[in-house]
């Protein structure tokens, strides 16, 4: 990259991981962020995509928004396949337009869960739900679409922004001494603002060489496994040492809690190819917990 400051445009306004590249980007000199969602862009009707992403003359995208609710989708599969499928192949079409690159964030739900260890990039998909399903859909949209491109797959999202499992746990910490919490699935607890510092990374990889292998699909997840109860011990830990609110951890199966869509029992992703590829290791997902509670404890 030159001296001057390249534009990376981000759909969305009020994601995890936007708010975490806005917080970032504040602080780095490398990058201008501009976040772009409605009424500029909707994408639930993905047509009209172009001219909002010309008109912010990005020198790379990312394309970070999505349809997350996931058991909703399991009703609502064809506005999840319009938001996590549609869009971002008309957003990767746009990019290839421009001729720059584009980071597309997918998700472990595009695997079934049964893999005993964890996934590689190379091994088959096979998603179980339909939120799965619309983002794997996406996958194949943006890759169909431009060769410049990088799909990261993460997993078990939290942040001090929005809504995820870290904040639940807090709040329901706040009225009860126990919380239950499932214990037999597995993956790797995941900071957006590591997310985001990995995408301003990667982002400058792909605007200082055109070299194929750093394009395709990697893997981006904290360091280190966990299972739900686990994530859920860590967090309770760390905030009562911040002074903030704890409970104890009941451990249950996924049968004690049924959901409309079926999660993965095993979410882990390897992520050696990213740090191969492009020097990139997000931190250990523990590191992060606290780094987030921090946050909102002092908040």
């Amino acid at each position: 990259m030159d001296g001057k400051r390249k534009r990376m445009v981000v759909t969305g306004r009020e994601g995890q991981v936007v708010r975490s590249l806005l917080e970032r980007g504040a602080l780095n000199d490398r990058f201008e962020i501009v976040a772009l969602g409605r009424p500029e862009i909707d994408l639930r009707n993905p047509d009209g995509v172009g001219a909002a992403f010309r008109l912010a003359q990005p020198d790379i995208i990312v394309s970070a928004a999505a349809y997350t609710a996931v058991d909703r989708a399991e009703t609502e599969e064809a506005e999840a396949h319009a938001i996590n499928a549609i869009a971002p192949g008309r957003i990767a079409g746009v990019a290839a337009d421009l001729g720059i690159p584009v980071i597309h964030l997918s998700t472990d739900y595009v695997f079934d869960g049964e893999k005993p260890g964890p996934y590689l990039e190379t091994d088959p998909v096979g998603p179980a739900s339909a939120y799965g399903r619309t983002k794997l859909a996406g996958e194949r949209a943006v890759a169909e679409a431009t060769d410049n491109h990088v799909i990261l797959r993460t997993a078990w999202v939290y942040s001090p922004f929005g809504r995820n499992f870290l904040k639940t746990m807090l709040t329901l910490a706040e009225s009860r001494d126990q919380v239950n919490v499932v214990d037999d699935q597995r993956g790797n607890p995941t900071s957006a603002l590591d997310i985001a510092d990995g995408i301003l990374a990667i982002a400058e990889n792909l605007l200082d060489s055109a070299a194929p292998q750093l394009r395709g699909i990697f893997h981006m997840t904290g360091s280190g496994s966990a299972s739900w109860a686990d994530f859920a011990t860590e967090i309770f830990a760390v905030s009562a040492k911040q002074g903030g609110p704890s409970a104890a951890v009941g451990r249950i199966p996924s049968s004690a809690y049924p959901t409309p869509a079926r999660r993965p029992a095993n979410s882990q992703l390897d992520c050696g190819k990213l740090e191969h590829v492009h020097g990139v290791a997000l931190p250990h997902w523990k590191s992060a917990v606290a780094e987030t509670i921090k946050e909102l404890v002092s908040a």
